[in-house]
């Protein structure tokens, strides 16, 4: 039998990957237990959902003491048995604590190809903004490990988005962001069943 994954998500906003691995493991494609959502934000429309589903949530600010925030975002991670933390929409860097308790055990969304179209600033539209500047014919859905800096973990999936001719910056954004919950699922799914080497993902 497959263990489950025990899963925390962190969100600012709609939480839209949040969302669909809820719903993926409610339908038993996904092997887990969602165990936590945090939000920085005590208006955010993810907490909502959670309480709907009877999901654990809390409300943790971040803006006044960031390391404050850490610690506390660390220790309710911690207390909630997670093994993963999954980055859904999550606008906030996360901290020393959090990444010492789940090393290489942080996973977050990137709106485009890594490593050429990450880094500090590079986030929502300015990424595909940067895409079709560059010319590049396609773009990607791209799942990481989240380290101490900017989109520099190590890349655990790519999903392929083809930039197409006249393409705006508005465009791509809604045919990305419209894969990412799925991308997201996928790559939990093959995590939870084994497909997943984190040894020897690139």
């Amino acid at each position: 039998m497959i263990p489950r994954l025990k899963l925390a998500f962190l969100a600012s906003r709609n939480g839209s990957a949040f969302r669909a691995a809820v719903e993926a493991a409610g339908a038993g494609r996904l092997p887990a237990d969602i165990v936590l959502l945090v939000s920085n934000s005590a208006k955010a429309p993810a907490l909502d959902f959670a309480r709907d589903q009877g999901i654990p949530c809390e409300v943790i600010h971040t803006a006044a003491d960031p390391d404050a925030a850490d610690q506390a975002l660390a220790a309710a991670l911690a207390a909630s048995g997670a093994d993963w933390v999954v980055l859904s929409g999550y606008l906030r860097r996360i901290g020393p604590a959090v990444l010492g308790r789940f090393p290489e055990r942080i996973l977050n969304i990137h709106p485009g190809p890594l490593p050429a179209f990450g880094g500090e600033g590079m986030y929502g539209r300015r990424v595909h903004e940067a895409v079709i500047a560059a010319g590049v014919p396609q773009s990607e859905v791209t799942i990481h490990l989240v380290d101490g800096e900017y989109d520099h973990g190590r890349v655990l999936s790519r999903w392929p988005v083809p930039v197409e001719a006249g393409d705006t910056p508005q465009a791509l954004e809604q045919r990305v962001t419209a894969l990412e919950p799925e991308v997201m699922t996928r790559t939990l799914i093959d995590l939870a069943e084994g497909r997943l080497e984190l040894s020897q993902a690139s």
